[in-house]
């Protein structure tokens, strides 16, 4: 690491473990599965093990695109940095910036299940009631800003518990339910679940495969945490590819034993709340309640998580004077970056306010909320095409560097960005309008940057890998990396 770097962010603050527990949490697993499981079956019916299997195949390919693209350049920015280093700048900033709108639309969105799941388990009574609602969950929003402008280490160990709750909670459960609605199903096991030629269309396919992005987001967070994790150029990379491997196996066993164990009108009856269902099937009314605790675990978790992206490609954008450099100030005894987290929570509580009381902010969140899965494919799949780019000298000196370094990587790029585009139609247009748009705007910042602020990352040459350069720590093949 550069000296620059040890005077700022806190080195070698994180373990495997913790890089591993945060690509999970990342992801939301209780959340996901309870808020988006019923839209998930209600687009594509019992195809939802499909929908989820063949858009976790690609999502393999970003995992890649990331590991390797890490291995290169260890940088809390991750996708502006590289797509930026290795594709172009402008690419590069757009990238940072879909992340930091989609995620500030998250933690928005994410403030008021945090708040309402928190009130199910102490205080059923007002779980419905809006004034306390918002309360509670800005309150938990407070309070997980505080925590990471604390310390990665504090943050990391609020994390573990959180996320380690959750998981045994999980992991449990979808054994029993597996087991329990396996012998007596409502929906029948069939192997043409998992089968993408049982979809009645493309285009229920494609809608599926863009809710299923929504679910694996977020997993990416372990590289915005690579200047703090140990051996950075290793561990982040692997933290990912650990986390999305369980990630997967979870979401596929409680895709489906919701199809064994509820109709499909249950299952849109009980809308967001699948998990809190299956936990009075598996355990009755009152021990069902450990399932909204998993997700009120999760809810939180994720907020943290969320936080921490936002908030380090802030930072990098700050350091690198694409922003302004007060986003990349660090606490001097904490080593966070305190003002990008300053900052980000109070637009975020303020935009969550005023979304809750306001019925016409409330409408434009809802249809920009609708949106992130634009922004996610957006910079997922620049970052696959960033890998490939950049080490394009090499890609073909042997067959892991080609199925690695360009066939994993460009599937997923292809079926991303095609995903996306071929979804456009199908939102509307004030939802395109919106979620297009918000990356749009980065336009503004960006040109003031570049023309205005001239930050060198806008001028500096591309970078590309070179077999044999002095000093780098790449190969030429991906087997000896």
């Amino acid at each position: 690491m550069s000296n620059e770097t040890r005077k700022g962010l806190s080195s070698n603050a994180l373990s495997l473990f913790d890089s591993i527990v945060m690509s999970i949490a990342g992801t939301a697993p209780a959340y996901s599965i309870s808020a988006t499981t019923a839209v998930l079956i209600g687009a594509v019916g019992l195809q939802a093990p499909a929908a989820m299997l063949w858009c976790g195949i690609p999502m393999f390919g970003v995992v890649m695109a990331f590991l390797y693209l890490n291995r290169w350049h260890a940088n809390a920015g991750a996708s502006y940095a590289w797509v930026g280093k290795a594709l172009n700048a402008d690419l590069g900033f757009l990238s940072g910036w879909a992340l930091i709108v989609s995620a500030t639309l998250f933690m928005v969105a994410g403030s008021f299940p945090a708040g309402s799941v928190t009130l199910d388990i102490f205080a059923p009574k007002l779980s419905n009631n809006l004034l306390a609602v918002t309360i509670v969950g800005g309150l938990w929003f407070l309070i997980i800003s505080f925590l990471v402008m604390k310390g990665i280490k504090v943050t990391a160990t609020v994390q573990w518990i959180m996320s380690g709750i959750e998981i045994i909670i999980l992991v449990i459960s979808g054994i029993v339910a597996l087991v329990k609605f396996g012998a007596h199903p409502v929906n029948a096991f069939h192997w043409s679940w998992f089968s993408p030629s049982a979809f009645p269309s493309p285009a229920v396919f494609i809608s599926g495969a863009l809710i299923a992005t929504f679910y694996y987001w977020g997993w990416d967070v372990s590289a915005n945490l690579n200047e703090e994790t140990k051996d950075s150029r290793r561990i982040p990379g692997l933290g990912a590819m650990i986390g999305i491997i369980f990630i997967f196996a979870i979401f596929e066993l409680f895709t489906v034993a919701t199809q064994l164990g509820m109709s499909l009108k249950d299952i849109n009856d009980a809308s967001s709340n699948i998990l809190q269902h299956l936990g009075v099937l598996l355990y009755g009314p009152v021990w069902g309640n450990v399932m909204v605790l998993a997700v009120a675990l999760s809810t939180i978790a994720t907020l943290e998580t969320t936080l921490l992206q936002v908030t380090r490609t802030l930072f990098a954008m700050g350091r690198d004077g694409v922003i302004s450099k007060k986003f990349g100030a660090v606490h001097p005894k904490w080593r966070t970056p305190y003002v990008a987290s300053i900052v980000i929570t109070i637009f975020a509580l303020l935009l969550f306010v005023l979304s809750n009381f306001l019925s016409s902010i409330n409408t434009v969140m809802t249809y920009a909320i609708n949106a992130i899965g634009l922004q996610v494919v957006f910079y997922y799949g620049l970052t696959c095409l960033a890998v490939i780019f950049y080490y394009r000298k090499v890609l073909f000196q042997s067959v892991p560097n080609f199925i690695f370094l360009f066939t994993l990587p460009l599937v997923a790029a292809i079926f991303l960005l095609t995903v996306g585009i071929a979804d456009i139609p199908k939102l509307g247009i004030t939802t395109d309008s919106i979620g297009i748009g918000l990356i749009a705007i980065g336009i503004i910042p960006l040109l003031w940057g570049r023309f205005k602020r001239r930050a060198s990352f806008y001028y500096q040459p591309r970078e590309v890998y070179t077999p044999g350069t002095e000093g780098s720590n790449n190969r030429s093949s991906v087997s000896t990396m």
